[in-house]
C-alpha cells in the first residue's frame, strides 16, 4: 500500500470536489485543484447568539474560509438558523459547520441551517464507556445495522438540501465495539470513519472529507496515510478529501510545534484539502498560522528535481525508529542505538548559551556541530561509507529540500546495507535575510518533526532560528512534541468552544503555573467530558469541565474526583499527582 506517490517527490493528491454551500454566493468547493482551505471555530455558546455572530465575523475578517460552531443540543442547533440569518443579513456569506456529538436529533436540526454538520463516529449513535466485551460476528453485524439506522437520515437529508458532511474520527474517543475489535489504534480509527462512509455510498452520497484527529503528531500522521492508502486500496472512486488537523495542541510554541509537526508533514507529501490549527488562544490567531504553515510547503517540499527511484526508506504505516549502532558524539554523550536523541548547536551558538548553562539544567546543548566527525553527504550523488560507525549528514547546499534530502540519504545507505547514525538539519540552504522567528519556528518542526515521525534521525541541529537560546530552546521543544525527548510537562489542552465549562486559557495558565516544572508528566485540560476521557487518551492526569463551575479529575481515562468546586480544581488535580507519586517540588 502507498498512500503518495514517492517519498520524494510532491505530488498534491488528486481528489474529488466537495460542494461546500453555493460557490457562486460565498461557498467553498475543495478538493480537486482547489486550494487548501483553512478553518476554525468559535469559542463562545451557541445560545448567545451576538456573540457567534461577533466571533465569525471576527474569524472571517481574518481569512478563515469555513467556521465551526458547536450544536450540543437540539436547542443549540435550533439557533444556528438565528445565527446563520443574522451573518446573511449582514453580509457574511461563509459557510458554517456544525459540530455534533452524541445527538443524532441535533444533527438533524442542524442540517436544517447549515452547510456542513461534522460527526464523529465514536459517539454519534455509538456508545463509549471504556468496556470490555467481545463481539461476535453476529453482535457486530448488528450493531453495525443499528448505526446505519441511525446515521442514514442525516445521509438522506444531507444529499436532499445539498449539504457536505465531515467524517471525523479522534484518537482516544473511538467506540466500544472498535475499541475491542481494533484496539485504540490508527487502524480502528480508519474503520470508524469508513463504516460511517459505506452508509453514505449505499445511498449514493459523495458529497463528504474525512478527517483522524490525534493529539499526538506521530499518531495523527500514521493514521492520514493509513487512511489515504486504504482509499487507494479501495479503488479510485474513494478519493474523498481530508481535513489535516493536531487535536488539542495547546498554546503557544508548543501548539505551532505539535501542529506544523503533524499538518506540514502531511502537506510536504501531497495529503490534505482542508486544515485547522488548533490552539488554546483566541480563534483568530489560529488562521495566521493556517497561512504562514501553507506558505512554506512550497518552499520545504520537492515538485522540481526528479528522484528516480520510489522506494520507501521508512514503514510509513508503523513507526519504528530507524536501527542504527550507539556511537560517540563526544567523550561524554553518546547518540544512535537506545540513546535519546541528541541536540547538537552550532559553535557560535555554543558561544551564546555556554555561560548561562547550570549543571542540572535540562535544555543545553549536548555536541558542538564543528567540534563532530560527522561525513557531510550529497544523497543525489552517489558515495560510499566503509563503516556504520560514522556519523553523516546531508552537506550543505545540496539543491533539494531537507525532507527530500534525508529521506533519499536514508535511502541510499539502506541501499548501501548501511545504517549509519544520521543528524537531521532543519536547513541545507539559507536564505540571504534571516527568517522571523515565527517562520523558522515552522519550517524546522515540519522538518526536523516529518523525519522523526519517519524514524529518521539520531540526532538535530537547528540553525533556521537566528537566535542561539531559541534556537536551543526550539530543538528540544521539536523533540518533546515530536515524542522523542521529555524535558518538561506536556500539556494537552483542548483550544475551547460553546462546549467549554471553564474558561480554559486562564485555568491552563493557572494549572502550567503550578505543575510546569513536572518533567515527564502529561496533563489534559479538557473544557468538557466529549473532550474529556476519550480525547485526551494517554495523558497521565486530566483536568475536565464536568458541570458548570464544577470539575472532574482522572488519572489515564478514569474518573476519579467529582464536581470539585473551580475555585479548589488546581490545588485537587496537584494533590492527585502527589498521590500518585508523580510529584517534585520545584526548585
Amino acid at each position: 500500500m502507498k498512500y503518495c506517490e514517492s517519498p520524494f517527490l510532491h505530488h498534491r493528491r488528486k481528489t474529488r470536489e466537495v460542494v461546500i454551500g453555493d460557490p457562486a454566493r460565498g461557498g467553498v468547493i475543495i478538493g480537486g485543484d482547489h486550494p487548501v482551505v483553512a478553518q476554525s471555530m468559535i469559542t463562545c455558546d451557541t445560545m448567545d447568539t451576538a456573540a457567534s455572530v461577533q466571533q465569525t465575523l471576527d474569524l472571517v475578517a481574518v481569512g478563515c474560509q469555513l467556521v465551526r460552531i458547536t450544536a450540543p443540543t437540539v436547542k443549540d442547533a435550533a439557533n444556528l438558523q438565528v445565527i446563520v440569518a443574522e451573518l446573511r443579513q449582514r453580509g457574511c456569506t461563509v459557510p458554517i459547520v456544525a459540530d455534533i456529538h452524541f445527538k443524532p436529533e441535533a444533527a438533524m436540526e442542524a442540517v436544517k441551517w447549515v452547510e456542513v454538520i461534522r460527526v464523529n463516529p465514536g459517539n454519534y449513535a455509538d456508545t463509549k464507556k471504556f468496556a470490555i466485551k467481545e463481539y461476535t460476528d453476529a453482535q457486530y453485524e448488528e450493531e453495525l445495522k443499528r448505526i446505519e439506522e441511525k446515521f442514514t437520515p442525516l445521509v438522506l437529508e444531507c444529499k436532499r438540501l445539498q449539504r457536505a458532511l465531515r467524517i471525523g474520527t479522534n484518537h482516544g474517543s473511538l467506540s466500544d465495539r472498535i475499541m475491542n475489535r481494533f484496539g485504540d489504534s490508527p487502524l480502528g480509527m480508519i474503520e470508524s470513519a469508513l463504516e460511517f462512509a459505506h452508509i453514505a455510498r449505499r445511498h449514493d452520497f459523495h458529497n463528504f472529507k474525512f478527517s483522524m484527529k490525534s493529539s499526538n503528531p506521530k499518531v495523527m500522521i500514521e493514521c492520514y496515510r493509513l487512511l489515504v492508502a486504504r482509499l487507494n486500496k479501495l479503488g479510485p472512486d474513494w478519493n474523498y478529501p481530508i481535513h489535516l488537523g493536531v487535536t488539542e495542541a495547546g498554546e503557544g510554541e508548543d501548539g505551532r510545534i505539535k501542529s506544523a509537526i503533524g499538518i506540514g508533514s502531511l502537506l510536504c507529501d501531497g495529503l490534505g484539502d482542508t486544515l485547522r490549527v488548533s490552539l488554546t488562544e483566541d480563534s483568530p490567531r489560529e488562521i495566521e498560522v493556517c497561512r504562514d504553515l501553507l506558505a512554506q510547503i512550497p518552499t520545504l517540499s520537492n515538485s522540481a528535481f526528479r528522484i528516480p527511484h520510489s522506494e520507501f526508506p521508512f514503514d510509513p504505516f508503523h513507526f519504528e525508529r530507524r536501527s542504527t549502532p550507539e556511537i560517540p558524539l563526544n567523550d561524554s554523550i553518546k547518540c544512535g542505538g537506545e540513546q535519546l536523541i541528541r541536540v547538537v548547536v552550532t559553535r557560535a551558538t555554543w558561544d551564546k548559551v555556554a555561560p548561562k548553562i547550570r549543571p542540572k539544567d535540562d535544555v543545553k546543548p549536548e555536541a558542538v556541530y564543528e567540534d563532530l566527525n560527522v561525513a557531510e553527504l550529497d544523497p543525489t550523488q552517489d558515495f560510499a561509507i566503509n563503516c556504520d560507525t560514522q556519523l553523516v549528514t546531508v552537506k550543505d547546499g545540496v539543491k533539494l529540500p531537507a525532507i527530500t534530502a534525508f529521506r533519499l540519504l536514508a535511502a541510499k545507505l539502506k541501499r548501501l546495507g548501511r545504517n549509519n547514525p544520521i543528524l537531521l538539519k532543519d536547513a541545507i540552504s539559507f536564505e540571504s535575510v534571516p527568517l522571523e522567528p515565527k517562520i523558522a519556528l515552522l519550517r524546522a518542526s515540519v522538518v526536523i518533526g516529518a523525519l522523526l515521525a519517519d524514524g529518521i534521525g539520531d540526532a538535530i541541529l537547528v540553525r533556521g532560528e537566528a537566535g542561539g537560546g531559541q534556537s536551543l530552546r526550539l530543538a528540544y521543544n521539536i523533540l518533546q512534541a515530536a515524542g522523542c525527548r521529555s524535558f518538561k510537562t506536556d500539556y494537552v489542552a483542548c483550544p475551547s468552544c460553546g462546549r467549554t465549562l471553564f474558561n480554559l486559557q486562564t485555568v491552563t495558565a493557572r494549572i502550567k503555573t503550578r505543575t510546569e516544572h513536572l518533567k515527564g508528566v502529561k496533563i489534559a485540560i479538557m473544557g468538557c467530558i466529549v473532550n474529556g476521557p476519550g480525547e485526551m487518551a494517554d495523558a497521565d492526569f486530566g483536568y475536565v469541565g464536568g458541570a458548570p463551575g464544577k470539575i472532574n479529575l482522572y488519572v489515564g481515562k478514569q474518573a476519579i474526583k467529582f464536581n470539585i468546586p473551580e475555585a479548589d480544581a488546581v490545588e485537587r488535580l496537584v494533590d492527585l499527582i502527589k498521590e500518585h507519586n508523580k510529584w517534585v517540588e520545584p526548585e
